[in-house]
């Protein structure tokens, strides 16, 4: 005969209460009241715990054993089904996205340099984390990411947006291969489709016009003077501000004249070699009186064992008067444009500027033929930008190298 809730509360018998349909309530001699369902599976007795008495009503109990016969009718043992339901539930609980997506970083450190990994990390933190990050990989929708990523894009960084979807997407794909979720439900995220068509802004480089007046204003700036000779040190090799910022001292040998910047400091993940200028040289022996203690080159003023921020030469060109015209990255544009225009063998301007060459044997003849070319290069890179600072042009008038 079916319980009630009155005979639940007046139980005193310890023993199995039959509720009907294999469902009972087995009180023990200690006083607990706990839920079963006894069911047959593959000529087996197994049986099901559904929790404590009244925690669990009698209606519940009757819900729970009513789905459980139901999963037995489709031919499914409700226990196996309830033991995997709960292993999916602590693999999603440790799997959540912020946990995979440290793990994905970790496996991806060896290809990025310090300061990529860290901009990657601040913006999945500052991005992602701080909303979905604790929820598991598998639970996240595709539309939640379209949000986030459009919340981004929304306060004007559209770039960073379609950055972000990305590092999304990537963690993903890692998780498939690594067997962290079955599938990639980010697949579709498309970036034209999620995000607004957008004109792409090269950054702004200065023109040759205007060396004779920046020049001077460089040579005067009384900004911290690791920044001034950073930049100038910047300017005269024609290396990325991060290359530039990140130099340490055991990459110098002076002299020979040379730098050598390792893969793992290069954007292509290729070892750059930089012959250096006289007036780079002079640079150098400069700053080995401010610097020669630290493993930086050119350290920040305010934590000498880390290079100068990202933003300093940018800083720095914005009060001399360059905010919106000028970025720092944007004279290795200057470089080409002055070197290309002076007649200089094309493809000794692109190795200088460390550009990747598809065609490997093409790079391999580049590696070992245009160095002296390219000594040559920079030397007179170095008396031409001297030849703009006093007002005055030095030209090549036929095709150098």
């Amino acid at each position: 005969m079916p319980l009630t809730d009155a005979q639940l509360r007046n139980l005193t018998d310890p023993g199995k209460h039959a509720d009907g349909f294999g469902l009972y309530l087995e009180l023990t001699k200690t006083g607990g009241r706990y839920w079963r369902m006894k069911y047959r599976y593959g000529g087996k007795e197994k049986r099901l715990a559904f929790g404590v008495y009244p925690g669990v009503s009698l209606k519940d109990a009757r819900d729970l054993a009513s789905k459980a016969r139901q999963v037995l009718k489709d031919g499914i043992d409700p226990g196996e089904l309830r033991r995997a339901d709960k292993a999916k539930t602590a693999f999603e609980t440790v799997n959540t996205f912020e946990a995979v997506a440290r793990d994905w970083m970790t496996h991806q450190a060896s290809r990025w340099d310090i300061e990529t990994a860290g901009r990657i990390r601040a913006t999945l933190e500052n991005d992602i984390f701080k909303t979905l990050g604790s929820r598991p990989l598998a639970a996240i929708k595709p539309g939640e990411i379209m949000e986030a990523v459009k919340k981004i894009e929304a306060r004007g960084a559209a770039d960073q947006a379609g950055r972000v979807l990305q590092r999304v997407k990537a963690v993903y794909r890692w998780a498939v291969i690594h067997e962290r979720i079955e599938s990639n439900p980010m697949l579709d995220l498309v970036p034209s489709e999620v995000l607004k068509p957008r004109t792409v802004q090269h950054r702004a480089a200065m023109t040759d016009k205007e060396l004779p007046e920046f020049l001077p204003k460089l040579a005067a700036y009384e900004g911290d003077p690791t920044t001034v000779h950073g930049l100038r040190f910047m300017i005269l090799t024609a290396t990325r501000p991060g290359e530039t910022r990140g130099a340490l001292w055991a990459e110098f040998d002076l002299d020979a004249a040379l730098w050598v910047i390792p893969a793992e400091r290069m954007k292509m993940r290729t070892e750059h070699r930089v012959p250096l200028s006289a007036q780079a040289v002079e640079i150098l022996r400069f700053m080995q009186t401010l610097s020669g203690d630290c493993a930086l080159v050119f350290p920040s003023p305010v934590y000498r064992s880390k290079p100068l921020s990202e933003n300093t030469f940018n800083s720095a060109l914005a009060r001399m008067g360059y905010k919106y015209t000028a970025t720092a990255h944007g004279f290795r544009a200057l470089f080409s444009t002055v070197a290309n225009e002076n007649n200089w063998n094309p493809d000794v301007i692109e190795r200088q500027l460390a550009h990747k060459e598809a065609n490997e044997i093409r790079a391999a003849y580049h590696r070992s033929t245009y160095l002296k070319d390219r000594e040559r290069l920079m030397q007179w890179w170095a008396d031409y930008l001297d030849g703009r600072k006093a007002g005055n042009v030095i030209q090549m008038p036929q095709r150098a190298a």
